[in-house]
């Protein structure tokens, strides 16, 4: 006889706690680690410095920083979930962000036209990068390696030695350096919460009508009240006056290129897990062979994720070019490619295909955006933020690697 909805226990908060409790116990730690590394830093450098850490205009210059390099980390991803690599996503967000301002600027392009100009080029460079990995079954590590250093001498001669290109449009540049009116935040944070609340709640009614386990209305109203309140706190702290002189200049308001990071995540989480094509990244990033013998088309699966990245790192070159009010030789460079690997990576991506979720990218992005930004405030060298960052890395790469020796030894995985 088969199940009906009054067969299977709806998921309440104790449920749900427990059952949370038995994955992290049996390998899947998730973006667990991310989120104490991200407690314990924020912790260590408010007690270090909590007259600057701690501010308004601190915690908004942290989203501005770090937002170019979420960005291309979840473009990236896509393409470690196939257990790929892409060393040249820095220098794609580069060249991409100098398409951008050579035609915008000394072509005199409008906005919009260069914007698509460089996505395309984002594009058509992971449409390459993909056809040698998926087609030639060159190794990624070495295409990448090489698209690398080439792009990084069309950057140079895009640019040209030493020079800049600057970005006089008030649109791009305020995309990453404007904030939102004070009440478009409140209305943001409305319309994030109560999306949650109701997707939250559809599902639950549409699993129950097909006999599945559901989430009970508390652990809904659980997880959207944690999500009101921390998202809440954000705004409010937002929305607080952080300018030294308002008569002047008043500056206060959700940065604009939150929303930006907003619309991307819920986009490209709704391909990830909601349509076929996500699934299948994740059935080739877990045992390529067996998705070919299912019938999914790997190549394919492949190109689409090189593309895929390579855009999004484009649209980072935008973030970079925006925040920076020009490109120069050294936009995107090897720090960028660097810290957003690591900020995948330590968001709870796995380095060995199969694992991970758009939201790693946000995670780990804001670990490293509060690394660079404590460790500046502290006056640290460029050398002992590499080393910590290293260091976290290093811990991520490590917690990865234990937790699918312990998902096997469990049969979790």
């Amino acid at each position: 006889m088969s199940a009906t909805t009054h067969d299977l226990p709806e998921q309440g908060v104790a449920a749900a706690v427990r059952s949370y409790i038995g994955r992290t116990r049996g390998g899947d730690v998730g973006a667990l680690p991310a989120v104490l590394s991200l407690i314990v830093l924020a912790a260590v450098f408010t007690v270090l410095r909590p007259s600057t850490f701690t501010n308004a205009f601190n915690f908004s210059n942290l989203l501005h920083q770090g937002a170019a390099v979420i960005v291309i980390a979840m473009g990236l991803v896509f393409v470690l979930l196939l257990g790929e690599i892409d060393l040249s996503a820095g220098f794609t967000a580069g060249t991409s962000a100098a398409v951008m301002g050579v035609v915008l600027t000394n072509h005199g392009w409008p906005w919009y036209a260069s914007v698509l100009a460089c996505i395309l080029t984002g594009a058509v460079i992971g449409t390459c990068i993909g056809a040698l990995v998926a087609r030639l079954g060159i190794p990624s590590f070495v295409v990448t390696l090489a698209a690398f250093l080439g792009l990084q001498g069309v950057l140079l001669k895009l640019v040209g030695e030493g020079g800049t290109v600057p970005i006089r449009n008030d649109i791009l540049l305020a995309i990453n350096n404007d904030n939102m009116p004070v009440w478009a935040g409140w209305v943001l944070w409305a319309v994030v919460v109560g999306g949650f609340a109701v997707l939250s709640v559809r599902r639950a009614i549409r699993r129950r009508s097909h006999g599945l386990q559901a989430e009970d209305l508390s652990l809904v109203v659980a997880k959207s009240l944690v999500l009101a309140v921390l998202l809440g706190a954000a705004t409010y702290f937002l929305s607080i006056e952080r300018s030294r002189n308002p008569e002047v200049s008043s500056i206060k308001g959700v940065p604009q290129v939150v929303l930006v990071l907003l619309v991307l995540l819920v986009v490209l989480s709704f391909v990830l897990s909601r349509t076929s094509f996500g699934r299948h990244v994740y059935a080739v990033g877990g045992n390529a062979e067996a998705a070919r013998r299912a019938g999914i088309n790997v190549r394919r699966v492949k190109l689409i994720c090189f593309v895929i990245g390579s855009s999004l790192a484009a649209i980072g070159g935008i973030l970079i070019a925006s925040r920076n009010n020009s490109i120069s030789p050294n936009t995107g460079a090897a720090d960028t490619l660097l810290y957003a690997v690591g900020a995948a990576v330590i968001g709870g991506t796995s380095l060995f295909g199969g694992k991970g979720r758009v939201l790693d990218a946000i995670l780990g992005g804001l670990v490293i955006a509060v690394i660079i930004n404590g460790m500046g405030l502290l006056n640290k060298p460029s050398s002992t933020v590499y080393m910590v960052t290293g260091f976290v890395l290093l811990v991520a790469a490590s917690v990865d690697a234990l937790s699918r020796r312990r998902a096997a030894s469990t049969g979790n995985v």
